[in-house]
């Protein structure tokens, strides 16, 4: 398949610049095993899940990952810190007028520095001065994605992580789970759908746009996963009683898959670089939720993989049609796979 084939006409206003006003008070599209679509809300996910199904969730929290500043020569740059390295060290992407040579020094926030070690790739690799957590607390913004024109503010402070992340180090939210309330995990574990919980760091490549026309040339970035023992043990007990494995979202997802790449659950941990085309033989999830996905992008590659790229096209046009909400602030869809 090739690049034009994932893309689609949207609407502009159609964009989701902010959350809905309550959380999880979303607009659902699901696409039921047995074809055709229903509108529906969010609030319904209760009844359209099965007891004995089991929810995987990623908990990785975005960390403040935008950082402005200047060089000591004076230039102005923007810094987005793609993957924490160690205590003091990250690879980051650089906006500037020219990019910084090894040895160039950062200022940050008119107080943290930073020294330029080495390029590599599109990234750099950044040697700060204090701990690099310490500083994007202190001096860092939310990245919010490139489409929503907002300058962050406590609203997205709050709206824009899940209400289950704990593990620092994402750059992007892993957005379908932007949905859920505390109060719904808890109903849908007292009517026996249980959640377990992957790890994975979404990085600032989930936004890259895809510049070839082949798919088959097309690299993709690595994100950092890892999939704990409970996890693993709750997904052999769900598949032994013929309950659904249920990714919230396409990074899950990534997770889940991208473990069984050698064999069923056999990566646990790892980084990924996995594409996810259709064709693609999926062999660890059911049932997806998700947003809806920026045309020409991987992830609508991904889902148009797992619920068939017929039904996926007909899906955008509905909603579409009928006016949903788009991307990371957006509505959802429930895909459940043949």
């Amino acid at each position: 398949m090739q690049l034009s084939d994932f893309d689609y006409e949207l609407p502009e206003h159609l964009i989701a610049q902010f959350p809905p006003e309550v959380r999880g008070g979303s607009r659902l599209l699901r696409l039921p095993a047995a074809g055709g679509m229903e509108d529906r809300m969010f609030a319904d996910l209760p009844l359209l899940l099965r007891r004995g199904d089991l929810l995987v969730l990623n908990d990785t929290r975005v960390i403040k990952a935008r950082l402005f500043g200047s060089k000591d020569s004076g230039g102005q740059i923007e810094a987005l810190v793609e993957r924490v390295l160690s205590e003091f060290e990250a690879l980051a992407q650089i906006r500037a007028s020219k990019s910084p040579k090894p040895g160039t020094k950062l200022v940050f926030g008119e107080r943290w520095q930073a020294e330029m070690i080495e390029r590599q790739g599109e990234f750099f690799r950044l040697r700060f001065d204090e701990p690099v957590m310490s500083v994007l607390d202190a001096a860092g913004r939310l990245p919010l994605p490139p489409y929503i024109t907002h300058t962050p503010d406590a609203t997205d402070a709050e709206r824009y992580q899940t209400v289950y992340s704990r593990e620092p180090g994402a750059v992007a939210a892993p957005t379908a789970g932007l949905h859920f309330t505390e109060t719904m995990l808890a109903d849908l574990a007292a009517q026996g759908i249980a959640h377990a919980r992957v790890t994975l760091h979404v990085g600032a490549g989930t936004f890259q746009p895809v510049r070839v026309e082949n798919l088959a040339e097309h690299r993709m970035h690595h994100e950092r996963y890892s999939i704990p023992a409970a996890t693993l043990e709750a997904i052999r007990r769900t598949r032994a009683a013929g309950g659904r494995i249920v990714a919230v979202g396409t990074t899950s997802l990534r997770a889940l898959e991208a473990a069984c790449q050698e064999g069923d659950f056999a990566a646990p941990e790892g980084d990924t670089d996995i594409f996810i085309t259709p064709g693609y033989d999926f062999r660890a999830v059911d049932v997806l939720i998700t947003n809806f996905h920026l045309p020409k992008s991987t992830l609508l590659m991904l889902v148009s993989a797992f619920a068939g790229y017929d039904r996926i096209r007909a899906a955008y046009r509905h909603a579409v049609e009928r006016e949903y909400r788009f991307f990371s602030y957006g509505d959802a869809m429930l895909l459940e796979r043949k």
